[in-house]
């Protein structure tokens, strides 16, 4: 192949079969009608109808601003009144003690890729578990780092502390930093969240590793669906557990206003560093900065200022506050429907318990969802399982999908 590409460049090609999947269920709904079809591939919240929802709290809000707050430049860390929205809204009523620092990202996506970026060395490892968003493994790649996995679910569906903490220790006998990142609460794929219980175990496990002396860990948490997960305390209690961890611990998670506020293509989020040693929080905030600077440069201020008007001012609040929550227990009504009728026909599914998706194991997703594709049904092939995103599927369509998606499986011999 003819290229003037530099090494580090040639050959990369990306086939995202999530996007592509979502084409031809567009295709098929303009060829025979959007009620004919099950559109269950992408992370975005529709409607009853089937029509992708802005929250309407937020479109006011958004479409209210002032031309200088629509096409004005940012400044690069972010907005400081979106800053401590950001900070605000992740935490809740359960910030954790420490020095806290944030930037302004691309979406959740940007901190994860500084993150990566700036925590590991080129031809480091970054770990994860098996069931992971896609988009982890392409940041690894593109930045010289190789994306590993240790097992989430042990034989009782569980959190497998013992495929983890092998993980780790093969890590950390490699390289100094070790950065492990967490998709929780309601995890891409499969709509698992790590329990309280477990969060205990793997602090403790990794403050003994730490205290040995030889390893930095760096831990990633990836919020995306925090707001639709759970109740709003429920779900965020578990931040508090970052508090007052050693200096060699650093924790950072990655929010969104993606899901929670129905932005997805602006492009907002934060990353938010906490640690209990004030230096490493404030080289948190400048290397991220710089990173930043030499990435997208600023990002989208219509959608800071959104997001920061809605926070700062309580009745703005409260109105949007009821109305996701409104969204949150459609998705939830739509799973359960789901999680019913698997349950009836004997369908096996991972554990579900917050989120935008649901996640079928197998081992042979693609011919199943090329099988479902000719009864209109559109649902994500992964390696080892099958994503249906019940964030996007009408509860009329949801009921019986469990029961087709059986009969496919059934008639392919793949049960």
């Amino acid at each position: 192949m003819t290229s003037v590409a530099a090494k580090h460049a040639k050959g990369k090609k990306l086939k995202d079969v999530i996007f592509v999947t979502a084409g031809q269920a567009q295709a098929d709904a303009k060829e025979n009608g959007r009620e004919n079809v099950v559109n269950g591939t992408l992370g975005a919240i529709h409607d009853e109808e089937g029509n992708l929802v802005f929250l309407k709290t937020v479109k006011e809000e958004y479409l209210s601003l002032s031309d200088s707050e629509h096409v004005g430049y940012a400044p690069i860390a972010g907005i400081p009144d979106f800053l401590c929205a950001a900070e605000k809204e992740c935490f809740g009523n359960f910030r954790p003690e420490g020095h806290i620092r944030s930037i302004a990202t691309a979406g959740g996506t940007g901190g994860i890729h500084h993150l990566i970026h700036n925590y590991t060395e080129p031809g480091d490892e970054v770990l994860t578990a098996d069931w992971y968003w896609g988009a982890y493994r392409v940041i690894c790649s593109d930045t010289g780092r190789t994306l590993v996995t240790y097992s989430l679910f042990d034989e009782h569906n569980n959190f497998n502390h013992e495929a983890f903490q092998n993980r780790v220790n093969e890590l950390a006998a490699k390289q100094t930093n070790v950065v492990v990142i967490f998709n929780t609460p309601g995890n891409n794929p499969t709509g698992y969240s790590i329990e309280d219980k477990d969060w205990d175990s793997i602090l403790n496990f990794l403050k003994d590793l730490v205290a040995i002396g030889r390893n930095n860990v760096i831990i990633g948490i990836d919020v995306a669906y925090l707001d639709y997960s759970g109740e709003k305390d429920e779900v965020r209690a578990f931040f508090n557990k970052f508090s007052h961890l050693p200096k060699e611990i650093l924790t950072c998670v990655c929010y969104s206003l993606s899901k929670g506020f129905t932005m997805y293509g602006q492009r907002v989020g934060a990353m938010i560093g906490i640690s209990d040693d004030e230096e490493i929080a404030d080289e948190f905030f400048e290397v991220n900065k710089s990173t930043s600077r030499a990435t997208w440069s600023n990002i989208c201020r219509p959608a800071m200022r959104t997001m920061a008007n809605i926070v700062a001012d309580p009745a703005k609040f409260k109105e949007y506050e009821a109305e996701r929550n409104c969204y949150y227990q459609l998705i939830r009504d739509r799973a359960d429907i789901f999680k019913q009728e698997a349950a009836q026909v004997g369908l096996p599914m991972l554990p579900y318990r917050g989120g935008f998706f649901i996640t079928i194991p197998t081992d042979s997703a693609n011919a199943i969802c090329e099988e479902l594709k000719k009864e209109h049904i559109y649902v994500i092939a992964l390696a080892n399982g099958i994503r249906i995103a019940a964030c996007g599927i009408p509860k009329c369509q949801m009921t019986g999908l469990a029961e087709k998606i059986y009969n496919a499986m059934k008639r392919l011999g793949k049960l």
